[in-house]
């Protein structure tokens, strides 16, 4: 069986689903794996690096056929629908798949009786941690935000102490203490700023404090979600919360916003009023923009002066360092096929909880409640996906 890895289309994405090391341990499981042309090229790896590591290098007229010819097709954004359309019957596309808003990619691939796994969806249970490849891309992510924030700030991260006086280390605050914003701490730690987050969960706070930060605690109740997660909070709420870091906020060099709920828009945090008390010069990295935005006024991909304050908007932000991104992309990648292979073969089955929280689509059947809605398709009543259903989400909820 073969798995293809196509180029990404999607203008400003430098990942790639596959690296050299990944190769060797598909071939372990008794697959072909096939990379277009340059499909690498991005992460300093050579066509000629791949073939050394035992892949085939499918030239860019060839694409279509090596697509309808795959099992599987992994790639880091959706396949476009056309590609999608090129799929064989039983083909298994993988990706970071939306079920609400990739609506064009799952009725071709619907359409197609093929499948599609979304890494979106994977279960966070023990089990899945080697496949969660949310979690890879969000170490990625955090360190890159705390590298940003210090490099728009004008003024030094680290405590100096010279013969002309003394300058004291920066402030860097963090809202969102997930596995993006504890390395966003971690990084401003080790730079030398004094860092401070705040969580809605504060069973988040022994893992800030691990990471050398002060956990920020308000007056206000938890927001505990399923899976680790934090949930959507009241609008009251959401005032009082803003009301209460207004302080923290005017007194921060530098503030990182990392806060995030699966499936929806990302809470507003920051208000711009908020983003105003701060001090002429500081910096606001907001790592959300692409889903909404925690702070007023961020846009994904530019950076915006409020009142002499730099907003920093991320778009796509793995993408800035495709190396390590894709290398821990590729072993989740490794770590799913591993899950669905068996001398040499590929299978999908429902019975298992990751497959059955990940499955979009499986071979042609729209499984995905969201997926279902925003296609307009009638809930699908069918007990023994429920059951999988019911126990990915208690596990979620207990890990």
């Amino acid at each position: 069986m073969r798995v293809f890895v196509p180029s990404e289309t999607q203008p400003g994405e430098r990942r790639a689903a596959i690296s050299t090391d990944v190769i060797g341990k598909l071939k372990k499981l008794g697959l072909d794996v096939s990379v277009q042309s340059g499909a690498t090229a991005s992460t300093f790896t050579s066509d000629a690096d791949l073939v050394a590591a035992g892949a085939d290098i499918v030239a860019e007229s060839d694409v279509q056929a090596a697509l309808g010819s795959a099992d599987v097709v992994a790639s880091v954004r959706p396949l476009n629908g056309t590609a999608a359309s090129s799929l064989k019957p039983g083909a298994v596309a993988m990706s970071f798949l939306q079920p609400q808003t990739d609506t064009e990619l799952i009725n071709a691939v619907a359409e197609r009786g093929a499948s599609a796994i979304s890494f979106d969806l994977i279960p966070r249970i023990s089990r899945a941690q080697s496949m969660d490849a949310l979690t890879s891309q969000a170490l990625v992510t955090g360190y890159r935000a705390g590298l940003v924030a210090a490099d728009r700030l004008p003024r030094f991260f680290p405590l100096f102490m010279t013969a002309a006086g003394t300058i004291p280390p920066a402030k860097v605050l963090v809202l969102g203490a997930g596995v993006a914003g504890l390395q966003a701490i971690a990084t401003a730690k080790r730079l030398g700023a004094k860092v401070s987050a705040y969580d809605v969960r504060p069973a988040s706070a022994d893992e800030v404090k691990s990471m050398g930060g002060t956990f920020v605690t308000l007056d206000l109740d938890a927001v505990e979600g399923s899976g680790g997660y934090a949930r959507e909070m009241s609008q009251d709420r959401a005032k009082r919360q803003q009301e209460l870091l207004t302080p923290y906020i005017a007194d921060s060099d530098a503030v990182i916003t990392t806060a995030a709920v699966p499936g929806r828009k990302a809470p507003l945090l920051v208000t711009e009023e908020m983003v105003r008390t701060m001090r002429p010069g500081s910096v606001v990295v907001d790592l959300a923009s692409e889903s909404g935005g925690n702070v007023e006024g961020s846009v994904a991909g530019e950076e915006v002066d409020i009142a002499g304050v730099t907003v920093w908007g991320g778009r796509d932000v793995a993408s800035e360092m495709p190396v390590h991104a894709s290398q821990l992309y590729a072993m989740n990648i490794a770590a799913v096929m591993g899950l669905l292979t068996e001398d040499g073969e590929v299978t999908l089955d429902v019975a298992d909880e990751i497959v059955a929280g990940a499955a979009v689509v499986l071979n042609g059947e729209v499984r995905n409640a969201m997926a279902r809605e925003a296609l307009g398709l009638a809930p699908l009543v069918e007990p023994a996906a429920t059951d999988s259903a019911e126990a990915a989400q208690n596990s979620e909820g207990t890990s």
